[in-house]
């Protein structure tokens, strides 16, 4: 479908659903557990209700329909087993990279494969780690012809005994493995020469050890043990709200005249995009976050400005509303170590470049750095600033939920009798379901135009 976006301005409250990387790791510990496992505030997303599915097939019972938004699952345990037929993860890469890992301490083939999207994504590092780790693993033909690409298959059981030594600029395949570590008599071993996404390895142990596993990462993220095996028990927990998903109205608001609260904010550090906030307040966003109250205040309409340069690679799924804003950042913003934005749904640095620059906004893409060039809205004085050129126009999303989100927003901050038009807007619901309607309830004004 196409949504339609224009100038507005918003107020009130609002609260973004749970974290889907919260989500989709307790329901693979769950499925792994013994017992019944309650998980409250879920993210009932595309990519977590894949999750749901999948672990149905290795032998969990799931049940979505608790009117107390709390998803029950009856883990499979000791009896946890490979499917019968392969799993397909949907567009869910953190499914394909937690799951995996974990049946691959089983013996016997399994083939994974996924969506459109997913068969375009790079898997060249998690078929050798597989390998490494003694299981026989290979890439299948595939549809879209690109090479090391899903479908895959696998034959495992992989070898404790066995050390992997990777880049790890991908964290989601060796937070797989350390799930996987759970079930294999030993301590696993892996050593990662250029580790990234490094708040989402931390996620994963703070889980493991709230479950009772032995974890130890070194303080550089290089070396990553976790001992084995552990009878996971089944637990009580909630999840916390979505960072990630944080970011959008957010930015909507900083770049509009708006005020807005959002509830229910994430104060354990477990999340890496909580970064969001120190960044935009540099460029004297006005933003206000009470930990007590798990709120932040968010008061748009002001000048920003700055130069600022933005090592992304702790939190690149913030790189889409980072790089929209950063349009309305008076100065020159510079988003460093970008590689692992390029093997997203997208390579969502080229898709950001391209986009942005149709509406006319003016950035520059090297092999690892996004640069912007943005302009305030407002001059120092208050008055409108002539440099400011960004136009609405009709943009492709390419099925990317965070395209599709932070280009929506910034239809949100255009001028009078400018309009925006985002296509494949159906594709927010991989992490944000009812986004379009959530932000409406604080004056979006959001307008589906096309199915």
């Amino acid at each position: 479908m196409k949504i339609s976006a224009q100038k507005t301005k918003l107020s009130g409250n609002i609260t973004v659903p749970g974290s889907k990387s919260h989500t989709i790791r307790a329901l693979i510990l769950a499925s792994m557990a013994e017992g019944t496992s309650h998980i409250a505030n879920p993210l009932p997303s595309n990519d977590c209700l894949s999750t749901a599915a999948a672990i149905k097939q290795v032998g969990a019972k799931v049940d979505l329909t608790s009117k107390e938004n709390t998803w029950i699952v009856e883990g499979a345990g000791k009896n946890l087993h490979l499917p019968e037929d392969k799993i397909d993860v949907g567009n869910s890469g953190s499914l394909m990279y937690f799951l995996c890992p974990v049946l691959s301490t089983l013996s016997g083939e399994c083939t994974f494969t996924g969506d459109e999207s997913i068969c375009t994504r790079p898997v060249g590092h998690l078929i050798d780690a597989l390998n490494q780790f003694g299981a026989k693993a290979e890439c299948l033909p595939n549809p879209t012809g690109k090479p090391l690409c899903p479908p895959f298959k696998f034959c495992g059981p992989i070898d404790v005994s066995k050390e992997l030594n990777t880049d790890g600029k991908l964290s989601q395949y060796i937070s797989g493995f350390m799930m996987a570590a759970t079930k294999l008599n030993g301590t696993l071993h892996m050593n990662l020469a250029t580790p990234k996404e490094t708040p989402y390895l931390t996620m994963t142990k703070l889980w493991l050890e709230s479950v009772g596993v032995n974890c130890r990462i070194s303080d550089d993220f290089k070396t990553v043990e976790v001992d084995g095996p552990v009878n996971i028990k089944a637990f009580d927990k909630a999840v916390p709200s979505d960072w990630e998903g944080v970011a959008f109205p957010l930015i909507a608001a900083l770049m509009t005249d708006s005020k807005i609260v959002i509830n229910n904010i994430d104060g354990s550090g477990s999340q890496g995009d909580d970064k969001i906030v120190e960044v935009l307040q540099k460029a004297g966003a006005d933003i206000v976050w009470d930990k007590k109250d798990c709120t932040l205040t968010v008061t748009g309409g002001k000048r920003l400005s700055g130069n600022l340069t933005i090592n992304i690679s702790d939190f690149p799924d913030a790189i889409c509303a980072l790089a929209v804003i950063a349009c309305f950042i008076e100065g020159t913003t510079t988003f460093t170590d970008v590689e692992i934005c390029r093997k997203k749904e997208t390579d969502r640095i080229w898709a950001m470049r391209t986009e942005l620059s149709k509406l006319g906004a003016v950035l520059e893409e090297g092999d690892d750095c996004l640069i912007v060039h943005g302009h305030s809205p407002l001059l120092e004085n208050g008055q409108a600033n002539p440099e400011f050129v960004i136009h609405g126009g009709e943009v492709e999303s390419y099925k990317d939920h965070r395209i599709v989100m932070s280009l929506a927003c910034l239809g949100l901050a255009l001028k009078d009798n400018e309009k925006l038009i985002v296509k494949d807007a159906e594709w927010c619901s991989v992490t944000f379901p009812h986004f379009f309607e959530v932000m409406n309830t604080i004056g979006a004004g959001f307008i589906e135009i096309e199915k």
